[in-house]
């Protein structure tokens, strides 16, 4: 990668997933029903990327090191922001959220119980989802 890309972001998707194994792509509206009724039984997080940004590709990387064993249970959706724009604004829509870049969403029993955006991502307490 360029150093410019180094500073300041590049439009691949990320990859990197060594401490969230089981990141699962949000790629489809669909996917926001089914999350929802997993909900129910278990507290599901949804990564919203922008791949372009300097600081989201910083959050991600940082929000990784937060995972411990402890955490490995949680369901952690992954959404790309430039390529499902559409996906975020209906995620903005249905959880009467605000949308950010990049935000951290919690949903517990079909509704939003924590969001968080940019550096505020790396405060979470993780274990308190479980």
């Amino acid at each position: 990668m360029s150093l410019f890309g180094t500073l300041f972001g590049n439009n691949e998707p990320y990859k990197d997933t060594k401490n969230i194994p089981n990141w699962i792509p949000l790629t489809t509206e669909n996917q926001l029903e089914e999350l929802k009724s997993i909900s129910k039984t278990h507290s599901v997080l949804i990564f919203k990327h922008s791949t372009s940004c300097g600081i989201s590709n910083m959050v991600i990387k940082r929000f990784e090191k937060l995972f411990s064993e402890e955490h490995q249970s949680l369901k952690v959706y992954y959404l790309d922001l430039l390529r499902y724009r559409t996906i975020s604004n209906e995620i903005a829509n249905r959880f009467e959220i605000v949308h950010e870049s990049p935000q951290l969403l919690v949903i517990k029993n079909e509704v939003c119980v924590f969001n968080a955006s940019h550096y505020s991502i790396l405060e979470i307490n993780l274990s308190r989802f479980i």
